[in-house]
């Protein structure tokens, strides 16, 4: 186990926050000529410019030391070794390992993890063709056509996030849909129109005990069963657990059960066989080079030096704008209509993983954690907060998204979408003076990194979700905490369950007078 480095508390973090701040960033461009070329990194198919970020390479030299000194590197040689960083669980942290080729074996305990991982890819693959392919069929004989995959969190919002992005990609007679929230409008919207005889749910949940995903899974068996018969269950449910005892208790074959492991945590679990749903829209082959498009940026990670380490450099600028600079959240700012969920899905990822306020020994940080991360995706955003964004008081830090080449064929659509993209990054650094009109000056200076590539493949979704994991990592690194657990979401659903039973009941446990008084509404006003 690697001890705990309080990079806070070092020389490197005194230098850090003693390093003079940039000029404007017009005069940074207008001093360096190269800034543009010196300030971007690629990986795979991504070109990544942060030229428009308020550093300069003193800022990033002192960067780096913090790096250093926080034992960025040896962690993440630890991460990749199968060393069980997730201290708070004792847990090893290897979503790497679901993307890993299988002639490249990681024996974790005297285990072949990779081995294990690629044995259920292959038992996803065979079920997936068989499924596009028609040769499994409804308890009527009828093709299965429409797939809903009932999950939440990283269950939900991964395959639901990539299954929109690849659109592109989809079985022509396979169409999706998505149900995570415990409301039931979302599971009566997600049944709305279907055939039961041609539906397929795949129910995501490692114990199969998570409350509001087995709610929704018991009404859709119910919808199932009221229309087709008991015996139907088994030929219309597939389950991504390891609670072979409840699959079965449900009704599923645990012959249609897929596995995934207690070193993958749901926000990083969209490679794995929570990634059911997506492989049975994309196929089999496009899923593997969405996986091989995660091995790149992994690799890259894995070997390049920090300098030249495309999430290093993003984690610690992000780290300057948070720490250094108070910026305290992130537009993620897709110009893709396809990524429309990225920016929610980032959100778990970066909020759920370094949202913390405590350190690896359980101390309190010294430091803000974890940036609020939101967008959406352009050019919605830019008729909804880019007023803010341009001309506000707080300073939004933004990373934008965008693609050479789209799916479609409506080029001058594209170009004007690209275009829009280009100029929103050049207005937000570069301002406009208008002394004699002050509400028509922008005052510039707004820092961002733009992001793009040829096009949104299978291989360029996963090179983009990977950079955002790692740059997560690096930041939790820097700051000391555990990004891999998530007790913050305990209490509210140990207290959700004790209240559950009290709004249809008669007696009430102990509670302050204002939650006391909210379940009397309720229950008051409850019909049904």
């Amino acid at each position: 186990m690697i001890d705990p480095i309080y990079v806070t508390e070092t020389a490197q973090w005194g230098a850090l926050l003693d390093t003079p701040r940039p000029p404007h960033l017009r005069q940074l461009f207008a001093a360096d000529p190269g800034r543009a070329d010196r300030y971007v990194v690629e990986v795979g198919d991504l070109r990544i410019d942060y030229a428009k970020q308020r550093v300069d390479d003193a800022v990033v030299e002192a960067l780096l030391a913090v790096a250093d000194a926080a034992g960025v590197a040896t962690r993440r040689d630890a991460m990749f070794a199968g060393e069980p960083i997730n201290v708070t669980e004792g847990r090893a942290v290897l979503h790497v390992a679901l993307r890993r080729p299988a002639d490249q074996p990681l024996t974790v305990d005297g285990t072949d993890v990779v081995a294990e991982v690629h044995e259920v890819l292959d038992r996803m693959s065979r079920f997936s063709e068989q499924v596009r392919a028609g040769d499994r069929l409804g308890a009527t004989g009828k093709r299965l056509r429409h797939i809903v995959n009932i999950g939440i969190g990283g269950s939900d919002l991964g395959p639901a996030m990539a299954a929109r992005a690849l659109q592109a990609y989809h079985h022509a007679e396979l169409d999706a849909r998505f149900v995570s929230n415990v409301d039931g409008a979302a599971i009566t919207a997600a049944l709305d129109g279907l055939d039961a005889a041609e539906t397929l749910f795949v129910v995501s949940s490692k114990t199969f005990t998570t409350i509001e995903t087995l709610t929704n899974a018991g009404t859709a068996r119910a919808w199932v069963v009221d229309a087709l018969g008991e015996d139907a269950v088994g030929r219309h449910f597939v389950a991504v657990s390891t609670n072979a005892q409840e699959v079965a208790a449900f009704g599923i074959d645990i012959a249609h059960m897929f596995g995934f492991w207690d070193w993958v945590g749901g926000r990083y679990s969209l490679d794995s066989a929570i990634g059911l749903s997506l492989m049975l829209l994309i196929g089999p082959d496009r899923f593997a080079e969405l996986l091989a498009g995660f091995h790149v940026v992994d690799e890259h990670f894995r070997t390049a030096p920090l300098g030249a380490n495309a999430p290093v450099l993003l984690g610690l600028i992000g780290i300057w704008n948070a720490n250094v600079l108070g910026f305290d959240t992130k537009a993620v700012l897709p110009y893709a209509e396809e990524l429309s969920r990225f920016p929610a899905y980032l959100q778990q990822l970066d909020m759920e993983s370094n949202g913390k306020s405590v350190r690896l020994d359980g101390s309190a940080v010294t430091t803000d954690t974890g940036p609020i991360v939101w967008g959406e995706p352009g050019t919605n955003g830019q008729h909804a907060f880019y007023q803010l964004l341009h001309q506000g008081t707080r300073i939004v830090p933004a990373d934008f998204i965008g693609f050479a080449n789209p799916h479609h064929g409506h080029r001058e659509h594209h170009d004007l979408l690209m275009a829009n993209l280009i100029a929103q990054a050049e207005a937000l650094a570069f301002g406009r003076d208008r002394p004699d009109e002050p509400w028509r000056s922008f005052p510039g200076d707004r820092p961002s990194t733009t992001i793009v590539a040829d096009q949104l493949t299978p291989s360029v979704l996963g090179q983009l979700v990977a950079l955002y994991e790692h740059v997560v990592f690096v930041q939790g690194c820097v700051w000391g905490i555990d990004s891999f657990d998530q007790w913050g979401v305990e209490l509210g659903k140990e207290l959700a369950n004790r209240i559950t039973p009290e709004l249809t009941g008669d007696a009430a446990g102990e509670h302050d007078s204002s939650t006391a008084g909210l379940m009397t509404w309720y229950r008051a006003h409850r019909r049904g």
